[in-house]
């Protein structure tokens, strides 16, 4: 009987403990959530006299909010979709062929994802502004309008552009994306392709009517893990862009904590809600997929 007493309120006091610990963990997020409706947002935590969007008004309207969710939402998103493409390829390549070199050749890709990007910063920067100059020259030689050198400049630059931050961000996420899709592939029969060229299909009817809809949870985990890795960097567009026009939604709350006069904690926060909500749709988006992919894949 002793012993039974004491089981319970052993677990008791590990339920509070948990409870204790989650509530810690959730403080942050409840002071964002509140203080981003709170018209006298402060740093510390509490609940609003009164709830008001006037701080969403002002990142919305007043501030650059605007600029930086559409450079982030326009890198971030060509990127992913740039990344799903080249995955799709390559681990399909790499599940169906039995070549010698692919072993070596998916130890290689998982080497680089390891490395980490602060190492890379120096010799990719290089490479970067040697492509810069030659994207520079050949865009001024195609017309002498300045506003559209501007505007080409910034679409297509390798550095203060986004295609160098596209490019970038493409390169980070593909070795684990190809890993997500070679893996879903091996999952995948290759009976459902030889019957599909039996009843006549091509090739390209047959990946994009059976093995596409196949692979769908791998495109759903890898795209999902990709978009959010990137969404969430802040190195990479603090070392490839310069311009205002070009800063991203990390950069923006970063200069918005850093300003001289006074933080707006209202604002910082209302940018921090915005700045989560992508993360969170994709997820839920990506969820029923995600489920079939981690509770085995493809079943025939």
């Amino acid at each position: 009987m002793d012993t039974c007493v004491s089981g319970q309120q052993a677990q008791r006091r590990a339920y509070v403990t948990l409870v204790l610990i989650s509530l810690f963990c959730l403080a942050p997020f409840f002071w964002v959530l509140l203080a981003a409706f709170d018209p006298k947002a402060s740093q510390f935590l509490r609940l609003p006299d009164s709830l008001t969007l006037a701080h969403f008004h002002n990142l919305l309207t007043n501030e650059s909010g605007v600029r930086w969710i559409m450079n982030s939402v326009v890198i971030i998103g060509s990127a992913t979709v740039l990344t799903l493409i080249f995955a799709g390829l390559g681990g399909y390549a790499l599940s169906r062929t039995q070549a010698w070199w692919k072993r070596p050749l998916l130890y290689a890709i998982i080497l680089v994802r390891i490395v980490p990007p602060p190492a890379l910063i120096v010799p990719v920067y290089k490479v970067m502004l040697t492509l810069n100059g030659w994207m520079h020259g050949l865009i001024t030689g195609l017309t002498d309008d300045a506003a559209l050198q501007t505007t080409l400049l910034r679409m297509f630059s390798f550095v203060d552009g986004y295609l160098g931050l596209i490019l970038i961000y493409t390169a980070l996420q593909l070795p684990l994306a190809i890993w997500i899709m070679k893996t879903f592939f091996d999952a995948i029969p290759k009976d459902y392709e030889e019957a599909a060229a039996l009843d006549g299909a091509s090739q390209w009817q047959t990946l994009r009517h059976v093995l596409i809809p196949l692979a769908l949870p791998g495109f759903a985990a890898a795209g999902l893990f990709a978009f959010i890795n990137a969404w969430g960097d802040f190195l990479m567009p603090l070392m490839f862009t310069s311009s205002p026009e070009l800063q991203t939604l990390p950069l923006g709350m970063f200069r918005a904590f850093l300003r001289v006069d006074a933080i707006d904690y209202g604002f910082l926060t209302a940018l921090a809600v915005i700045y989560t909500l992508p993360a969170v749709i994709a997820f839920a988006f990506a969820r029923r997929f995600l489920t079939q992919t981690f509770s085995g894949g493809v079943k025939g």
